[in-house]
């Protein structure tokens, strides 16, 4: 019998690009560059249908992404306005022309890794807190030397999800590695250029997650790694979360 996953989620992955992600990463190229300001109005849905040549609902679902990732906000009265400009690195750093899947990637692993440590609070083994105590410490050293560190960083999710001792996390994890590392290495890269302390305040998340899986508080950990992504999501298109 077949192997069944729970990845149907994201097998668009593998097909052609949807239209509603095209005109989000052209939308977003415009908003990094300055075309479209902070606080000036998208066109209205019926100007962007005729801009790109797609229907309303190709457009609402475009809006709604841009929404997600609070780029933009829909004000009664004001339509559709620009909240922020990330910053230029983002399409520099990101695979090209994937930044809306990446974070819809962000998103499922907020539900998948959530659970995942849930469970590795109640089953972790010995062997189990060695090999994330191991990338704890890869993580420390990485931040010591001013490097990267997207395997140290996957390593000790892959870690997590070993100690589930439910191989289905495993493989969904490893299944999704490549946009999971991409995302690593696109939020990873941006704390690398701005002061030391956001990259602290990354580990300082890791750190939670670990010490509650450690004290097998699973509620804890379930939803610091929760907070942990999605604050990584967060961090990826925006640098106001910095530490308190």
């Amino acid at each position: 019998m077949p192997k069944t996953t729970i990845l149907t989620a994201f097998e668009h992955l593998k097909r052609p690009v949807r239209l509603a992600d095209q005109i989000y990463q052209q939308l977003l190229e415009q908003i990094v560059a300055g075309k479209l300001a902070v606080g000036e109005r998208l066109p209205s849905e019926a100007q962007l249908c005729d801009l790109f040549g797609v229907s309303r609902p190709v457009i609402r679902e475009t809006i709604s992404r841009l929404q997600a990732d609070a780029l933009v906000a829909t004000r009664k009265g004001s339509g559709t306005v620009v909240l922020r400009r990330p910053d230029r690195e983002v399409l520099r750093l990101a695979p090209s022309g994937e930044i809306a899947d990446l974070m819809r990637c962000f998103e499922f692993r907020v539900a998948l890794e959530g659970e995942a440590a849930y469970l590795a609070a109640q089953r972790r083994t010995a062997d189990d807190i060695g090999a994330i105590h191991a990338a704890m410490a890869e993580l420390d050293r990485i931040i010591e030397h001013g490097e990267i560190g997207v395997d140290a960083d996957f390593h000790l999710h892959a870690a997590i999800a070993r100690a589930t001792r439910n191989n289905i996390f495993v493989e969904q994890l490893d299944s999704l590695s490549q946009w999971v590392r991409d995302g690593m290495k696109l939020t990873r890269s941006l704390s690398l250029a701005r002061k030391r302390k956001r990259q602290v305040l990354v580990q300082d998340e890791h750190r939670e997650i670990v010490c509650a899986i450690l004290e097998q508080d699973d509620d804890a950990a379930r939803t610091a790694m929760r907070i942990h992504i999605d604050n990584a999501r967060k961090r990826a298109l925006d640098d106001s979360i910095e530490p308190a």
